[in-house]
């Protein structure tokens, strides 16, 4: 009996078992919640694979970078890489999308791990780590993603007919170009202009990383506009007037035609310089005194993106100036105001009034925390005759609008004296 007992037992089929092994400790300690949640992304992905190839979700993932759905395309980049877990495309799509989304730890991760894979090719991983850097960290990222940029420029040159030749580079919008040699350039010579400004030699290292971007693109705007702030903080202010209105020639009548035709072309766009260093150039313009110029500039910012506190608080000091400027000029020349001329004032005071009540009322309402700049702000409408009143001084904030910190409204620079 007990034999034959024995025996059943032995020959009774096993039940299948389809839970993960339970030596993978780091399933046994997920709770039941995410063990659901592991078994459907697994079966997604078994799914997906059926479904799309790598190439094809990679271009699902460009349509949605395209049209600034980066959340979905996250999710087309993961599908990718799940079943290319090496892929080099897609994990610097991904550390884009990522960075994008504002998720910067993560995006970290990707672009370290595409470095590990890929040291040697594709550069704008290394630029992307340069930026979320700061001092001789940064400044070696960006010296290894110079290396592999000037390694693939020569590697195209070679195989072009006339090897060496900027034409045919530039033209291809996906090749690298000598103006990305002249930005990565730029962005180690800023370091040494703000984070590393007291280290030793760090004028002339920024002077001379400046000089290497010029080299390498003489016509770029933002190495022109860094070699006017250098000028300007060794007091060769004169010098520095010259290369700053060089730079704002090249792309402010591009964005004035931009305006006027609400054109957002993307050949266009590209020679407009991003927005914070646009900022940069409304205060180099003021403190050069070209204040109209100054005005064109923030004008245009603020048709970009109304809800900057800086970006008001500078479109009312710049009024204030003009103001002031034209008062001053009507002394010297010591005759009496005319009612032209009373007509400006008026307009310019105004204007000064609502644009700083404007910055006052946004900096409130976004939580910024740049309490210099509010002490002039105040102090400007103090004198301006206070605040402006009813609902034109109170800008609209958008709900998800994210409270701005010092070290956003001063990606560019520190706030100007006053």
């Amino acid at each position: 009996m007990g034999g034959q007992a024995k025996g059943k037992k032995k020959n009774k089929p096993k039940r299948k078992d389809n839970r993960p092994n339970k030596a993978d400790g780091e399933f046994v300690m997920l709770s039941p919640q995410e063990r659901m949640k592991l078994r459907m992304h697994e079966k997604a992905k078994k799914k997906t694979a059926e479904k799309y190839s790598v190439l094809q979700l990679l271009e699902k993932t460009e349509e949605c970078m395209d049209s600034f759905d980066f959340e979905m395309a996250a999710l087309y980049c993961q599908r990718a890489l799940d079943l290319e877990s090496t892929n080099l495309q897609a994990l610097d799509m991904l550390g884009h999308i990522c960075s994008e989304l504002g998720d910067t730890q993560k995006a970290k991760g990707v672009f370290l791990r595409a470095v590990e894979l890929s040291p040697d090719v594709g550069h704008s991983k290394y630029m992307y780590l340069g930026q979320i850097h700061t001092g001789q960290e940064a400044i070696d990222y960006y010296t290894r993603g110079i290396q592999v940029l000037l390694s693939t420029l020569e590697k195209q040159a070679q195989a072009t007919p006339q090897a060496g030749a900027a034409a045919p580079l530039d033209e291809d919008p996906g090749l690298p170009t000598m103006k990305d040699v002249s930005v990565a350039y730029c962005s180690i010579a800023e370091i040494y202009l703000t984070d590393l400004c007291m280290e030793e030699g760090a004028a002339d290292k920024c002077r001379e990383f400046i000089d290497s971007a010029l080299q390498y693109n003489h016509d770029n705007p933002e190495a022109l506009q860094l070699m006017a702030s250098y000028l300007f903080s060794t007091e060769r202010n004169q010098e520095g007037r010259e290369y700053l209105l060089k730079s704002v020639g090249l792309w402010l009548p591009a964005q004035k035609q931009s305006a006027a035709s609400s054109s957002r072309e993307e050949d266009m766009q590209k020679e407009i310089p991003p927005y914070e260093s646009r900022i940069t150039t409304a205060k180099l313009l003021i403190e050069a005194e070209e204040y109209e110029m100054a005005v064109d500039v923030v004008e245009g910012l603020l048709e970009e993106d109304d809800e900057v506190v800086q970006v008001w608080y500078l479109s009312g000091w710049v009024c204030h100036l003009q103001l002031e400027k034209a008062k001053e000029q009507q002394v010297r020349e010591g005759r009496e105001v005319t009612e032209e001329e009373k007509e400006e004032w008026t307009a310019l005071k105004e204007a000064a009034r609502l644009h700083l009540t404007n910055a006052k009322k946004l900096y409130n309402k976004v939580r910024c925390d740049d309490q210099p700049m509010l002490e002039h702000v105040e102090q400007l409408l103090g004198e301006l005759g206070g605040e402006m009143e009813g609902e034109e001084g109170d800008p609209d904030v958008d709900e998800d609008y994210e409270p701005c910190s010092d070290e956003e409204e001063d990606d560019a620079e520190a706030p100007m004296e006053h």
